[in-house]
């Protein structure tokens, strides 16, 4: 098992919660870096989002289908 799957398992039924310590993290580098490399950092929050499967910003509901 990889550490991405053990790290989705571990985080099932959290989604919420680690959508919002990817950005408390990302938030963090920014400030640490001055914004130096902010969007390097926008970018691996979005595909650490994407690799965990938590929602991203603004993206609340799923599509619907009619």
């Amino acid at each position: 098992m990889s550490m991405m799957d053990k790290l989705k398992h571990m985080l099932k039924g959290h989604e919420d919660q680690a959508a919002k310590g990817v950005d408390k993290a990302g938030d963090h580098v920014d400030e640490k870096t001055r914004s130096k490399y902010t969007s390097q950092v926008d970018t691996a929050q979005e595909k650490l989002k994407e690799q965990l499967g938590t929602p991203e910003s603004g993206q609340d509901e799923p599509p619907r289908t009619y």
